[in-house]
């Protein structure tokens, strides 16, 4: 098979990206931080056309840690800003096009009511769709989710020998998300950061020396190109 057409149908199903380094990209140009997140949101939907154009069927995208809330409340307040667009505006085109949303997270305070409601409606409004998924990441921490499936198994009082591999999958947020194939992370960092840690335990990774308002569409086909060389062995 030729590598045009293994990009046209890339052989992974579920991408993951840990969407790193707007801030840096953004000092960089002597700009303030808060540009940096506007250009890094112009650049999610560019690089989520790409991916769904080549086939995949399921994107997550890293795009606010429950760990975020520690950094400084003015840059918070513009990143809950942006959220409220994306949320109620700028994610409508993608809507019309059959993309279904997923929120990924804790849908709760400190979240402000707002942005709660606007995000369950875009993943209410978008139920029916029939094509790719789009899984936000918002608000989310690897070990909360792994909290948050303790809590679900013990309110369903499931006994303990009755508790598999397939009882904790069904307890996870979206449980009809599929394991991750492929997590790319930019800006030059490696680590996943609490990243879907259940379904990240046989996913390929690939760190990119590029800040995440730089990833381009032919970064990703790159990195597809690069993926489909990888030989999985799960174990075996």
């Amino acid at each position: 098979m030729s590598e045009s057409k293994s990009l046209e149908t890339p052989p992974l199903n579920h991408l993951g990206f840990i969407v790193d380094g707007n801030r840096r990209w953004a000092r960089q140009r002597g700009l303030p931080d808060f540009q940096g997140h506007t250009k890094g949101l112009e650049t999610l939907e560019s690089i989520v056309r790409t991916g769904f154009d080549l086939g995949i069927q399921f994107i997550s995208l890293f795009i606010f840690s429950t760990d975020n809330w520690r950094r400084s409340r003015l840059e918070v307040n513009h990143l809950m800003r942006l959220f409220l667009k994306y949320f109620k505006t700028d994610s409508q085109r993608l809507l019309k096009e059959g993309i279904r949303f997923k929120i990924a997270g804790q849908l709760g305070e400190p979240i402000s009511e707002k942005i709660q409601k606007a995000a369950r409606s875009l993943e209410e409004s978008s139920k029916n769709n029939t094509g790719p998924t789009l899984v936000l990441c918002f608000n989310y921490g690897g070990h909360t989710e792994l909290v948050d499936m303790v809590k679900k198994i013990i309110q369903q009082k499931i006994s303990p020998e009755q508790i598999n591999l397939e009882t904790i999958r069904q307890s996870l947020y979206h449980p009809d998300v599929p394991d991750l194939d492929l997590i790319i992370r930019t800006s030059g960092e490696q680590r996943l950061s609490g990243f879907q840690l259940w379904r990240a335990s046989y996913s390929e990774l690939l760190f990119i020396n590029k800040y995440w308002p730089d990833f381009t569409s032919e970064d990703l086909k790159q990195a597809l190109a690069e993926y489909s060389q990888r030989h999985r062995r799960f174990g075996g």
